[in-house]
């Protein structure tokens, strides 16, 4: 890493001072070229899926500034490319094989929301995911202890001399890496591998701060507060048992120290948040963590012709758009027949990112496409509402160009992610159990003419977007903060290595109790004793 700071790149003539001395404009501008633009060295430990989409942003616009960057991809990667311009790259073998997991266990949900699995199978459905959450983090912790033995690759990395490791830390490998090479860390963050990372590094009331999976907002009756407290309960038994004990068998074999993979991702210099407080509930936070929310989205572009034609042909009546995310293929072919049933009565265009078997009840109304320019559409003046089943990116495209949606929520934080939309009068939700042709139709419907849920959303945009810097450019400031201090040591805090009872100031209030109940106890004694010495001498007088 060079002296010179990242923004100190070469500046264009617009820069150059004004007057007639051309001898000295000339040696300006011979300053200015000799100047170099050195960015930061950085080590990049990506998360596949639709979590590769938020980090590509990322490293684009790093790119665009001048930082080098490698990245390190599995080999059995769905979306990160070997090759690119962005970054070099560094392959490791893993075995992860989860091609058909998600179709799996999405059918599977369907038969518990549709009262067709017994209470037993509804159990060994739960334990299949955290199965597979168990089988994730073993392969995991596998390749990073294969990448720990390669003395060829380690050496490789220490001598690069890199700035920081920037990863994802739902699955922690980078966030080990980055402790074995002592590197300063920045996290690209929403989920740690116990949940939401919130909950590892600021206070998290459960009274007002709901768990992930809850389906709760921050305004909870007391029942709705058990619940939390059971939700969160089960984070506690994911960190503890179900992805602990493959990170402490790494960290036995590797590190010296008795450690935890929870503390050294609360030891992260800087959290970038996928998330803001127009979308998320207010609470407690921390100074090292960067919100970001919306980063990924922008301004839309023209469509292609044929999308542009497509969505003309519709006139005043404007268009739909419907996509569930990257994870599944497609919803059950009955599913699928209902909701083409019911795009095929409206008036307006559908624009549907399917890629299961055609449904037999398609409308010409509808256009089924494998791949849709999501952002563009969504910024399209004539878009009129946005099926969607509530992954974080589509949920804050839909606020940034202020689009009202229908939420078909699937699993995971997805309800979540809707429920929020809700909250603020800009989403309607129906759940997969009630989903028919009918109930499908009138939600829709719904939310095309009720100006409420557009009008809301509009005003969520405003929000948005009215902030001193872009979330961008605020993430990459950081970043970059980060490479010129090497750390950011200052803004975290050391909380999380307190014992829960200092942190929870127990033995405090314990001990002050004790002082408090000591003398209690001696003024009791005291006035005891005053009486007994009274009743003492009055007896002894009486006699």
């Amino acid at each position: 890493m060079g002296q010179s700071d990242p923004a100190l790149c070469i500046m264009g003539s617009s820069h150059l001072p004004s007057g007639g001395n051309v001898a000295l404009r000339a040696a300006f501008l011979l300053s200015m070229l000799v100047q170099t633009c050195n960015g930061g060295n950085i080590l990049v430990f990506p998360v596949d899926g639709s979590h590769w989409v938020n980090m590509k942003i990322l490293m684009e616009d790093l790119h665009s500034r001048g930082h080098t960057m490698t990245l390190i991809r599995a080999s059995s990667s769905w979306y990160i490319k070997e090759t690119s311009p962005l970054y070099t790259t560094i392959n490791v073998h893993d075995e992860m094989k989860f091609d058909d997991f998600f179709d799996q266990y999405l059918k599977k949900q369907l038969e518990v929301l549709r009262g067709e699995a017994s209470v037993l199978k509804s159990l060994t459905i739960q334990l299949d995911l955290f199965d597979m959450l168990s089988d994730a983090h073993r392969l995991t912790c596998d390749m990073v202890s294969n990448m720990l033995d390669d003395r060829e690759l380690i050496k490789r990395l220490q001598d690069e001399k890199f700035d920081l490791v920037l990863t994802d830390p739902a699955i922690s490998a980078g966030v080990m890496l980055a402790h074995y090479l002592k590197l300063p860390l920045v996290l690209n963050a929403r989920w740690i591998c116990s949940g939401e990372g919130h909950f590892a590094i600021a206070p998290s009331p459960l009274s007002y701060v709901p768990v992930p999976g809850s389906g709760l907002s921050d305004e909870m009756t007391f029942i709705q507060r058990v619940k939390n407290v059971l939700f969160y309960g089960i984070i506690l038994y994911q960190e503890k048992f179900i992805v602990g004990p493959h990170y402490k068998d790494l960290c036995s074999k590797h590190f010296d120290e008795e450690c935890d993979v929870l503390t050294y991702t609360q030891e992260a210099d800087i959290w970038l948040m996928r998330l803001d407080f127009v979308f998320d509930f207010p609470r407690p936070t921390m100074p090292n963590v960067v919100y970001m929310g919306g980063f990924q989205c922008k301004p839309s572009k023209a469509l292609p012709e044929d999308l542009e034609a497509f969505v003309q042909s519709a006139g005043e009546h404007g268009f739909v758009i419907m996509s569930l995310g990257t994870l599944v293929k497609g919803l059950p072919s009955d599913m699928a027949n209902e909701i083409a049933a019911a795009f095929a009565k409206l008036p307006q265009k559908v624009i549907w990112r399917h890629l299961g078997e055609r449904p037999s009840a398609l409308g010409n109304n509808t256009m089924l496409v494998q791949w849709m320019p999501q952002n563009d559409l969504l910024g399209h003046s004539q878009i009129k509402a946005f099926v969607a089943h509530g992954g974080t990116n589509g949920v804050q495209e839909a606020i940034y160009h202020g689009v009202p949606v229908l939420g078909v929520p699937l699993f995971f934080d997805q309800f979540d992610n809707l429920l929020r939309l809700r909250e603020r009068g800009g989403a309607l939700i129906l759940e997969l159990s009630d989903l028919n042709q009918h109930t499908f139709h009138e939600s829709l419907q719904e939310v095309v003419h009720n100006n409420s849920y557009r009008a809301n959303m509009q005003r969520l945009s405003r929000l948005h977007r009215d902030q001193p810097m872009a979330p961008l450019d605020q993430a990459v400031f950081w970043i970059e903060f980060i490479v010129r201090n090497k750390g950011a040591a200052h803004l975290r805090t050391e909380s999380f290595r307190m014992p829960w009872y200092t942190y929870h100031s127990v033995d405090v209030i314990l001990t002050l109790l004790s002082l408090v109940g000591l003398i209690l106890f001696l003024i009791a004694a005291a006035i005891r004793y005053v009486c007994c010495r009274v009743c003492c001498r009055k007896k002894l007088k009486h006699e």
